[in-house]
């Protein structure tokens, strides 16, 4: 070896001896930790910030589910294909229905996007109520088909009748969030058979129950149990929500096995993880974190709601773990008024400009929103509240 080559091949080692060192430090900086942890998104978010803005759970999972994630380190090494399959049998099982009725997602916008492109291209539609999640709309562009937007009722809740008869032949897929995200509002069941069977057949169905766990409206109920009797209909379901899984990404489609076949093809392979997989299983065999979870994000949103609505501010009928209140004006300056009082609200929705979006934090993250809304937004003589 010539001494250049020594050199040379001494400075290679070197570099990757300080790289290592360097990407090491930056893995383990305690900064990285604290964003990830604090949930921070961009520089625009102050440090400390209470995040009542994504309808997360601000619980996290259950302890049987850190339980189960911490034990995944064994085998990180590894595909998780067993744990997967035996994930989707765990599912099917839960909801009587066979594991060929089930497909798991790298969260449920990923069963959304798979509808998309399942059951959209170009020259087709997607049929959605203004406002709602709008992934299905944004997955829709590379699909290269176009969205029908139909506008809320006055009560804020999907406009069925309407949606139904916006189907035609070039409609491919029909989106209804319920309960419906931003407003928290929902459609019963007898309201949903009646539109089920209007609906052509042709056009598939997707209805995301990403809050299903949340209702307590006994005119509400989960579709999942209509799928047998609808080849069109597809249910999401999430464990983001009540679970306390947001950022493990996992969520579900339940649907016909044909239609399950079709969805799979358009699905990521290897789209759960090791940490995941097995903590969902232990969310599932958990008989606490729903009502748990249920009880104190509602209990809650009732008494901030119910402040609020002393104050004379509107508020829309939640059925979910956020809610809307109506600021009397563009949202956009409140919005940015709790961001210097490092609140982090929910953003503005064109076609409700005067509705802030609030998630539901912890009791003491939510006293101090309500202080801080009533220095922002000034209370009214009389209470309109829903």
């Amino acid at each position: 070896m010539t001494e250049n080559s020594s050199r040379s091949q001494f400075s290679r080692r070197q570099f990757g001896r300080s790289f290592g060192a360097a990407l090491a430090a930056a893995v383990v900086s305690p900064k990285l930790i604290q964003d990830v942890a604090g949930g921070h998104r961009d520089s625009n978010v102050p440090e400390d910030a209470i995040h009542i803005n994504f309808n997360e759970n601000p619980y996290g999972p259950s302890p049987r589910a850190i339980e189960a994630m911490s034990s995944s380190e064994a085998v990180a090494g590894r595909y998780p294909d067993g744990v997967y399959n035996r994930l989707t049998q765990v599912i099917a099982d839960f909801h009587h229905m066979s594991a060929d009725n089930v497909a798991l997602g790298c969260g449920s916008t990923e069963i959304l996007r798979a509808c998309d492109d399942a059951f959209l291209s170009s020259g087709k539609n997607v049929v959605i109520a203004e406002p709602t999640f709008e992934a299905v709309t944004h997955y829709a562009v590379a699909c290269q088909a176009t969205a029908v937007k139909i506008p809320l009722t006055s009560d804020f809740r999907h406009d069925l009748p309407n949606m139904a008869a916006a189907c035609t032949d070039a409609t491919g897929l029909v989106y209804i969030c319920n309960p419906n995200n931003p407003t928290a509002t929902i459609m019963t069941r007898d309201e949903l058979a009646g539109f089920m069977n209007q609906v052509p057949s042709s056009v598939h169905v997707l209805v995301d129950e990403a809050y299903f766990h949340f209702v307590e409206d006994p005119r509400y109920a989960s579709l999942i149990d209509w799928t047998a009797k609808y080849p069109n209909l597809v249910v999401a379901r999430t464990f983001s929500k009540v679970y306390g899984m947001a950022g493990m990404r996992l969520g579900y489609a339940i649907a016909q096995k044909e239609t399950i076949a079709m969805l799979r093809r358009e699905l990521t392979e290897q789209n759960g993880n090791a940490a995941v997989l097995p903590a969902a299983i232990a969310s599932l065999h958990d008989p606490e974190v729903v009502p748990v979870n249920k009880k104190r994000l509602n209990d809650t949103r009732k008494w901030v709601t119910s402040e609020l609505a002393k104050d004379g501010h509107l508020i829309m009928p939640s059925e979910a773990n956020f809610f809307m209140v109506d600021v009397g004006g563009d949202v956009l300056p409140v919005i940015e008024a709790f961001r210097q009082r490092k609140i982090m609200v929910g953003r503005k929705f064109p076609s409700l400009g005067n509705w802030l979006r609030v998630s539901v934090g912890k009791p003491d993250e939510m006293q101090k929103f309500l202080a801080a809304f009533r220095e922002i937004v000034p209370a009214k003589k009389s209470s309109q509240a829903a």
